[in-house]
């Protein structure tokens, strides 16, 4: 309880962000800042109330009990997990986790729109990526429904200004590939290392553009899920839980796609430990 800041003030992070035409990442902004203020709330409360209620002072419901065993086994309790984003970290990585993500918003909040997007630290990511495309659509007014994602893997990133930003689009970073790694060197998908399970991804730039003009070239279709599990429901949005997005991603003239659909190789946003 001591390291959760206080919930976000929504209305200040509206003055300072305010909605407009030209800014969707300010209508993102708000959207998961009330997001994480929902969970924050149920964390707080009943970490609360489990203390009150191993000291008497209410009653010891069957929900608080689930709390209390959750802590105990160091898993996070479902009536947390109902209101969170999905993981399959245990509960002191978990903590560790959310609180990195809730700095990553106030920073946000305090410096503006960050230059580098850490694309893990979303509760809702697909809100994030379609605000990418608004942008561009309104800015270079082009229907957003001819728009797709072009994608640049910042093998190099002395070749780029990260401290400036991208003109269109936006850097990304903070994804895993499972089952195979990036070679910087040929800018492709190479085979894992011995005994390394996950590799840290370079920085990503997602650049939105006309779909007639983008030329995928010899790439192999890498899914993003936010967790290891490769499965997921459909919410209200339309939008699964867990998968996020296809990203192609270069490989050797001498692979097929099968190559590296047999390895299971995937980018996740998270890992589980």
């Amino acid at each position: 309880m001591t390291k959760l800041p206080k919930n976000f003030d929504v209305d200040e992070a509206a003055k300072k962000h305010p909605i407009m035409y030209n800014e969707s990442m300010n209508t993102v902004l708000q959207q998961e800042l009330l997001r994480f203020n929902k969970l924050l709330t149920e964390v707080r409360s009943s970490l609360v109330n489990i203390g009150k209620a191993i000291k008497g002072e209410v009653v010891m419901s069957q929900d608080l009990e689930a709390v209390g065993n959750a802590l105990f086994d160091n898993q996070v309790p479902a009536q947390w997990a109902k209101k969170a984003f999905p993981s399959l970290k245990p509960l002191a990585s978990w903590i560790l986790d959310f609180i990195q993500r809730l700095k990553f918003m106030q920073d946000w909040i305090d410096n503006g729109a960050p230059k580098t997007f850490w694309l893990s630290g979303f509760f809702f990511t697909q809100s994030f990526l379609t605000g990418i495309k608004q942008n561009y659509a309104r800015k270079h007014v082009i229907p957003i429904d001819q728009i797709d994602f072009d994608f640049e893997v910042m093998s190099d990133p002395k070749k780029y200004n990260l401290e400036a930003g991208a003109e269109d689009g936006a850097y990304v970073y903070g994804l895993f590939l499972e089952g195979c790694r990036w070679s910087c060197e040929d800018d492709v998908l190479a085979e894992s290392h011995p005994k390394v399970l996950y590799t840290q991804m370079p920085h990503i730039w997602l650049k939105p553009a006309k779909m007639s003009e983008i030329d995928r070239g010899h790439s192999y279709t890498c899914p993003i899920y936010k967790t290891s599990r490769r499965a997921g429901t459909l919410s209200t949005t339309g939008h699964s839980t867990n998968f996020v997005m296809h990203i192609p991603l270069l490989m050797q003239k001498k692979h097929e796609e099968k190559h590296w659909v047999k390895r299971g190789v995937a980018l996740l946003t998270q890992l589980n430990d």
